[in-house]
């Protein structure tokens, strides 16, 4: 008797502690439940990055495939729809340049096209607007195709290996622009020198690969006076580093 007794008395306590056991495993299911439901509502998901690629229609696919016709990759008509051939266009383009080649215009891509757009990356935003600045400061008053030659300028200073090879290592160079000098870069661009920005940034070069560009009724330095003159734009001139 005392034998069952005491197998009773296990049984019971066993019953109780596995009571404990699943009333704090529920509780616990409750907590963490609740904790990820409070997560996901102040941590929503990312979402993907998009970026034109095949079936993707608009400016930007025209854009995309203007500059892949300029250099000889693509032949087929420009209709800002990216199908088939403007797919493989892109590819045989990512695959000359070393990039990763998925036949996405993703922002390596465009950045290698020389393709800017206001829902850029942060890099390119922030590039658009020290740009658009130092225009507006350097060709207020100019007529527009000035003000595209002079962003025109500071992108191929870019390019050329006599000059830092970003735009604000160009513009900020020491005694580069009189407006970082005396402070108007900091001013609030026009709305045309974002747009001429924008239009130099997408491949307009009014300029023809000027690298310099001066007033000469202003300035008597000798040395800008010695450079090949490409052309003149409104109060400007556009000229070509000494061979």
């Amino acid at each position: 008797m005392k034998y069952k007794k005491y197998l009773e008395d296990i049984r019971e306590e066993y019953a109780q502690k596995r009571k404990k056991q699943i009333r704090f495993f529920s509780i616990a299911c409750c907590l963490l439940l609740s904790a990820g439901i409070i997560f996901s509502a102040f941590h929503p998901p990312v979402s993907e990055e998009t970026f034109s690629q095949y079936g993707s229609k608009g400016e930007e696919v025209r854009k995309i495939q203007q500059k892949l016709t300029e250099l000889g990759f693509f032949w087929d008509k420009i209709d800002g729809v990216y199908g088939v051939k403007t797919e493989k266009a892109v590819i045989r383009f990512q695959q000359q340049k070393k990039l990763r080649v998925d036949g996405k215009a993703g922002p390596e891509t465009l950045k290698a096209l020389g393709i800017y757009t206001s829902s850029g990356t942060g890099s390119s935003t922030a590039d658009l607007d020290i740009l658009a600045r130092c225009v507006s400061a350097e060709a207020r008053g100019e007529p527009y195709e000035g003000q595209v030659a002079v962003a025109a300028v500071i992108l191929n200073r870019v390019k050329h290996p006599s000059f830092p090879n970003t735009i604000a290592g160009v513009i900020y160079q020491p005694y580069a622009f009189s407006s970082v000098l005396d402070g108007q870069i900091n001013m609030q661009p026009t709305d045309s020198a974002k747009k001429a920005a924008k239009d130099a940034m997408n491949g307009w070069d009014p300029c023809y690969g000027s690298v310099y560009f001066f007033n000469p009724k202003k300035t008597s330095n000798a040395f800008m006076h010695s450079l090949p003159v490409v052309r003149d734009i409104g109060n400007h001139r556009f000229a070509r580093y000494h061979q």
